[in-house]
Protein backbone atom coordinates (compact mmCIF):
# COMPACT_ATOMS: atom_id res chain seq x y z
CA UNK A 1 0.00 0.00 0.00
CA UNK A 2 2.56 2.43 0.76
CA UNK A 3 4.55 2.23 -2.12
CA UNK A 4 1.58 2.55 -4.14
CA UNK A 5 0.40 5.67 -2.41
CA UNK A 6 3.98 6.89 -2.78
CA UNK A 7 3.67 6.39 -6.54
CA UNK A 8 0.56 8.70 -6.79
CA UNK A 9 1.27 11.14 -4.14
CA UNK A 10 5.32 11.00 -2.68
CA UNK A 11 6.73 14.81 -3.95
CA UNK A 12 10.35 13.21 -2.56
CA UNK A 13 12.91 14.59 -5.17
CA UNK A 14 11.18 17.45 -6.02
CA UNK A 15 11.48 21.03 -5.55
CA UNK A 16 9.05 23.38 -4.70
CA UNK A 17 8.48 27.21 -4.83
CA UNK A 18 5.19 28.44 -3.08
CA UNK A 19 4.86 32.06 -3.01
CA UNK A 20 3.11 34.17 0.18
CA UNK A 21 4.05 31.02 1.88
CA UNK A 22 4.67 32.58 5.42
CA UNK A 23 1.69 32.86 6.28
CA UNK A 24 -2.10 31.83 5.18
CA UNK A 25 -3.41 29.37 2.65
CA UNK A 26 0.39 29.83 1.29
CA UNK A 27 1.99 28.46 4.47
CA UNK A 28 -0.56 25.98 4.50
CA UNK A 29 0.42 24.64 1.37
CA UNK A 30 4.08 24.99 2.14
CA UNK A 31 3.94 22.70 4.68
CA UNK A 32 1.86 20.07 3.04
CA UNK A 33 4.21 20.03 0.05
CA UNK A 34 7.34 19.64 2.69
CA UNK A 35 6.02 17.17 4.95
CA UNK A 36 4.86 15.12 1.74
CA UNK A 37 9.15 14.85 0.71
CA UNK A 38 9.18 18.23 -1.63
CA UNK A 39 12.54 20.53 -0.93
CA UNK A 40 10.26 23.85 -0.65
CA UNK A 41 11.41 27.26 -1.13
CA UNK A 42 9.40 29.86 1.10
CA UNK A 43 8.80 33.37 -1.37
CA UNK A 44 7.74 36.32 0.85
CA UNK A 45 7.89 39.86 1.86
CA UNK A 46 9.10 39.45 5.42
CA UNK A 47 12.24 38.27 7.08
CA UNK A 48 10.84 37.12 9.83
CA UNK A 49 7.85 35.23 9.38
CA UNK A 50 9.97 33.29 6.44
CA UNK A 51 12.43 32.45 9.08
CA UNK A 52 9.75 30.96 11.46
CA UNK A 53 8.12 28.98 9.06
CA UNK A 54 11.52 27.17 7.60
CA UNK A 55 12.70 26.56 11.01
CA UNK A 56 8.96 25.28 11.58
CA UNK A 57 9.21 22.65 8.27
CA UNK A 58 12.71 21.91 9.37
CA UNK A 59 11.80 20.86 13.36
CA UNK A 60 9.15 18.26 11.47
CA UNK A 61 12.57 16.63 9.53
CA UNK A 62 11.15 18.56 6.23
CA UNK A 63 14.18 20.34 3.79
CA UNK A 64 13.24 23.93 3.65
CA UNK A 65 14.42 27.62 2.85
CA UNK A 66 13.58 30.70 2.48
CA UNK A 67 13.62 33.73 -0.30
CA UNK A 68 12.71 37.46 1.04
CA UNK A 69 11.36 39.39 -1.95
CA UNK A 70 9.00 42.07 -3.38
CA UNK A 71 6.32 40.69 -5.97
CA UNK A 72 5.00 44.79 -6.30
CA UNK A 73 7.53 45.33 -9.30
CA UNK A 74 8.54 43.34 -12.45
CA UNK A 75 12.40 43.85 -11.58
CA UNK A 76 11.31 42.47 -8.14
CA UNK A 77 9.18 39.73 -9.64
CA UNK A 78 12.36 38.84 -11.69
CA UNK A 79 15.04 38.79 -8.76
CA UNK A 80 12.60 36.47 -6.85
CA UNK A 81 12.41 34.13 -9.83
CA UNK A 82 16.60 33.65 -9.84
CA UNK A 83 16.60 33.98 -5.95
CA UNK A 84 14.41 30.90 -5.94
CA UNK A 85 16.06 28.84 -7.75
CA UNK A 86 19.37 29.04 -5.70
CA UNK A 87 18.34 26.95 -2.58
CA UNK A 88 17.34 23.61 -4.29
CA UNK A 89 18.04 24.48 -7.83
CA UNK A 90 15.07 25.04 -10.57
CA UNK A 91 11.74 24.22 -9.23
CA UNK A 92 9.09 21.30 -10.47
CA UNK A 93 6.44 22.92 -8.35
CA UNK A 94 5.32 26.28 -8.66
CA UNK A 95 2.66 27.53 -5.96
CA UNK A 96 1.41 31.10 -6.56
CA UNK A 97 -0.58 32.33 -3.47
CA UNK A 98 1.05 35.41 -2.72
CA UNK A 99 -1.91 38.12 -2.75
CA UNK A 100 -2.96 41.72 -1.77
CA UNK A 101 -6.38 42.89 -1.60
CA UNK A 102 -7.31 46.38 -1.82
CA UNK A 103 -10.60 46.97 -1.92
CA UNK A 104 -11.64 50.92 -1.29
CA UNK A 105 -15.18 51.39 -2.63
CA UNK A 106 -15.59 51.09 -6.06
CA UNK A 107 -15.48 54.55 -7.61
CA UNK A 108 -12.71 55.19 -4.86
CA UNK A 109 -9.83 52.77 -6.65
CA UNK A 110 -7.18 54.55 -8.48
CA UNK A 111 -5.10 53.36 -10.92
CA UNK A 112 -2.10 52.72 -8.19
CA UNK A 113 -4.80 50.32 -7.02
CA UNK A 114 -5.36 48.90 -9.79
CA UNK A 115 -2.02 48.60 -10.92
CA UNK A 116 -0.66 46.77 -7.62
CA UNK A 117 -3.46 44.42 -7.23
CA UNK A 118 -2.61 43.36 -11.08
CA UNK A 119 1.29 43.46 -10.49
CA UNK A 120 1.23 40.84 -7.40
CA UNK A 121 -1.81 38.75 -8.19
CA UNK A 122 -1.43 38.10 -11.99
CA UNK A 123 1.41 39.68 -13.41
CA UNK A 124 3.86 37.40 -10.58
CA UNK A 125 2.45 34.31 -11.57
CA UNK A 126 2.69 34.89 -15.12
CA UNK A 127 6.17 35.65 -15.36
CA UNK A 128 7.21 32.94 -12.85
CA UNK A 129 5.44 30.53 -14.74
CA UNK A 130 7.22 31.57 -17.85
CA UNK A 131 10.39 31.61 -16.38
CA UNK A 132 10.25 27.82 -14.68
CA UNK A 133 8.08 25.55 -17.43
CA UNK A 134 10.62 26.09 -19.65
CA UNK A 135 12.99 23.48 -17.76
CA UNK A 136 9.93 22.11 -16.29
CA UNK A 137 8.98 20.94 -20.10
CA UNK A 138 12.62 19.89 -20.44
CA UNK A 139 12.90 17.42 -17.66
CA UNK A 140 9.01 16.21 -18.53
CA UNK A 141 7.46 17.06 -14.88
CA UNK A 142 6.16 20.49 -14.07
CA UNK A 143 3.14 21.48 -11.53
CA UNK A 144 1.57 25.07 -11.44
CA UNK A 145 -0.83 25.73 -8.82
CA UNK A 146 -2.59 29.01 -8.63
CA UNK A 147 -4.56 30.22 -5.24
CA UNK A 148 -8.02 31.53 -7.22
CA UNK A 149 -10.62 33.24 -5.40
CA UNK A 150 -14.56 33.01 -5.20
CA UNK A 151 -14.63 36.37 -7.07
CA UNK A 152 -13.00 34.79 -10.24
CA UNK A 153 -16.79 33.51 -10.69
CA UNK A 154 -18.91 36.15 -9.23
CA UNK A 155 -18.72 39.30 -7.13
CA UNK A 156 -18.63 38.33 -3.51
CA UNK A 157 -18.03 40.79 -0.30
CA UNK A 158 -17.22 43.35 -2.59
CA UNK A 159 -14.61 42.22 -5.67
CA UNK A 160 -13.01 44.96 -6.79
CA UNK A 161 -10.01 44.65 -8.68
CA UNK A 162 -9.34 41.79 -6.40
CA UNK A 163 -11.63 39.73 -8.56
CA UNK A 164 -10.94 41.10 -11.84
CA UNK A 165 -7.20 39.91 -10.90
CA UNK A 166 -8.59 36.54 -9.90
CA UNK A 167 -10.60 36.29 -13.07
CA UNK A 168 -7.34 37.04 -14.56
CA UNK A 169 -5.76 33.92 -13.11
CA UNK A 170 -8.29 31.60 -13.74
CA UNK A 171 -7.46 32.64 -17.48
CA UNK A 172 -3.85 32.57 -17.10
CA UNK A 173 -3.94 28.99 -15.76
CA UNK A 174 -6.12 27.79 -19.15
CA UNK A 175 -3.86 29.67 -20.93
CA UNK A 176 -0.57 27.55 -19.49
CA UNK A 177 -2.50 24.31 -19.59
CA UNK A 178 -2.92 24.83 -23.25
CA UNK A 179 0.92 26.08 -23.86
CA UNK A 180 2.69 23.31 -21.81
CA UNK A 181 -0.17 20.49 -22.60
CA UNK A 182 1.58 17.32 -23.32
CA UNK A 183 5.16 18.47 -21.78
CA UNK A 184 4.57 16.88 -18.68
CA UNK A 185 3.86 19.99 -17.22
CA UNK A 186 -0.21 20.73 -15.28
CA UNK A 187 -1.49 24.01 -14.28
CA UNK A 188 -4.80 24.13 -12.14
CA UNK A 189 -6.28 26.32 -9.94
CA UNK A 190 -7.27 26.09 -6.47
CA UNK A 191 -10.82 27.91 -5.46
CA UNK A 192 -11.05 28.74 -1.45
CA UNK A 193 -14.24 30.03 0.17
CA UNK A 194 -13.78 32.17 2.90
CA UNK A 195 -10.63 31.52 4.43
CA UNK A 196 -9.50 32.88 8.04
CA UNK A 197 -6.10 34.30 6.78
CA UNK A 198 -4.36 37.16 7.56
CA UNK A 199 -5.08 38.90 4.08
CA UNK A 200 -8.90 39.18 5.01
CA UNK A 201 -7.85 40.16 8.61
CA UNK A 202 -10.51 43.50 8.84
CA UNK A 203 -13.12 41.13 7.26
CA UNK A 204 -12.87 38.90 10.32
CA UNK A 205 -13.68 42.41 12.67
CA UNK A 206 -16.82 41.61 12.22
CA UNK A 207 -17.96 38.57 14.01
CA UNK A 208 -21.68 38.17 12.79
CA UNK A 209 -20.56 38.55 8.88
CA UNK A 210 -18.06 35.81 9.65
CA UNK A 211 -20.92 33.83 11.05
CA UNK A 212 -23.05 35.02 8.21
CA UNK A 213 -20.63 33.54 5.79
CA UNK A 214 -19.92 30.14 7.73
CA UNK A 215 -23.73 29.69 7.31
CA UNK A 216 -23.72 30.25 3.24
CA UNK A 217 -21.32 26.48 3.31
CA UNK A 218 -22.10 23.28 3.46
CA UNK A 219 -20.13 21.98 6.50
CA UNK A 220 -21.00 25.08 8.67
CA UNK A 221 -17.83 26.87 9.10
CA UNK A 222 -15.26 28.82 7.50
CA UNK A 223 -12.43 27.48 5.36
CA UNK A 224 -8.40 27.47 7.52
CA UNK A 225 -5.09 27.04 5.85
CA UNK A 226 -4.83 23.07 6.50
CA UNK A 227 -8.23 22.39 4.68
CA UNK A 228 -6.06 22.79 1.41
CA UNK A 229 -2.97 20.62 2.40
CA UNK A 230 -4.03 17.15 0.70
CA UNK A 231 -5.90 19.12 -2.78
CA UNK A 232 -2.29 21.17 -3.03
CA UNK A 233 -0.22 17.94 -2.90
CA UNK A 234 -2.88 15.94 -5.12
CA UNK A 235 -2.06 18.42 -7.69
CA UNK A 236 1.97 18.64 -7.19
CA UNK A 237 1.93 14.81 -7.43
CA UNK A 238 2.50 12.10 -10.12
CA UNK A 239 -1.13 11.02 -9.80
CA UNK A 240 -3.00 14.08 -11.12
CA UNK A 241 -0.83 13.86 -14.24
CA UNK A 242 -4.17 13.99 -16.34
CA UNK A 243 -5.72 16.80 -14.53
CA UNK A 244 -4.96 20.05 -16.14
CA UNK A 245 -6.57 23.86 -16.90
CA UNK A 246 -9.21 23.03 -13.87
CA UNK A 247 -10.60 24.87 -11.04
CA UNK A 248 -10.97 23.29 -7.68
CA UNK A 249 -12.68 24.43 -5.25
CA UNK A 250 -11.67 23.95 -2.27
CA UNK A 251 -15.03 25.75 -0.22
CA UNK A 252 -16.78 23.88 1.98
CA UNK A 253 -19.85 23.62 -0.83
CA UNK A 254 -20.29 27.96 -0.18
CA UNK A 255 -20.41 27.87 -4.31
CA UNK A 256 -23.28 25.70 -4.66
CA UNK A 257 -25.34 26.13 -1.93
Amino acid sequence: MTGYLDDLFSLSGRTAVVTGGSSGIGRGIATALARAGAATVIVARGAERIADTVAELQDLGCTAAGVAGDLGTRSGIRAVGEAATEPFGEPDILVNSAGINIRPPFAEITEEDWDATMTVNALAPFLLGQRYATGMAERGYGRLIHISSQQAHRAFVGSGIYGASKGAVESLMRSEAEAWGGTGITSNALVPGFVLTPLNARLQEDPGRIAALAARTMMGRNGLPADFAAAAVFLAAPGSAYVTGQSLFVDGGLSVH
